[in-house]
């Protein structure tokens, strides 16, 4: 069905703009997979702020259940500790938005799953919930194998949907990174 022209102004590169995100995601996801599928690993992840973006990206891509071993939204503190295994007093001394928490959600989801390698995304999206030495914008990521660890904190600028947007694309990079790693191939950094 045919709409007629409404001269949405501007309407264009808003669109372009989109477009080229969506592709990047797209594009990162598939790198992920590619990267799994090379190293015959599985992959889950655990999610607070970006409420399944994650998954929902890498899900996208047709077939990716050969490696995708699943995925938990743990939005809440009681879903970190219930479903996770997060321990309260952990989450109690550093917070859910902390290196600590992320790891333990990472590493939560590689045991729930039974994958081969995991990644984490806690952090504060806003527009609220920032605290002294945790502003909107601060995003928490881990990435973990059997053999070890890596975590990072970064610092988003932009309203809420942007900042879960760019921790998605950060998370997919770093996902492919750390295949590599898995599977020894490219820098040991």
């Amino acid at each position: 069905m045919a709409f007629p022209g409404r001269g949405f102004a501007g309407a264009d590169p808003i669109m372009k703009e989109k477009k080229e995100k969506a592709n990047l995601v797209d594009d990162l996801s598939r790198k992920v997979l590619a990267e799994a599928r090379a190293g015959g690993l599985t992959i889950s992840c655990a999610e607070s702020c970006t409420g399944g973006l994650l998954a929902g990206a890498i899900t996208d891509i047709a077939g990716s259940s050969d490696v995708f071993a699943g995925g938990v939204i743990s939005y809440s503190n009681r879903s970190k500790s219930m479903v996770l295994k997060v321990p309260k007093e952990l989450i109690r001394e550093h917070g859910a938005v902390s290196e600590e928490c992320a790891l333990a959600m990472a590493r939560g989801a590689m045991d729930l799953f039974e994958s081969d390698v995991a990644c984490s995304v806690t952090g504060i999206a806003g527009p609220g919930g920032a605290t002294p030495g945790k502003p909107v914008g601060l995003v928490w990521f881990a990435l973990v194998s059997r053999s070890g660890g890596k975590t990072f904190a970064e610092f988003f600028k932009g309203n809420r949907r942007a900042i879960r947007e760019m921790a998605v694309v950060f998370a997919l990079t770093e996902m492919v990174a750390a295949l590599k790693r898995a599977r020894g191939v490219g820098h040991a950094g």
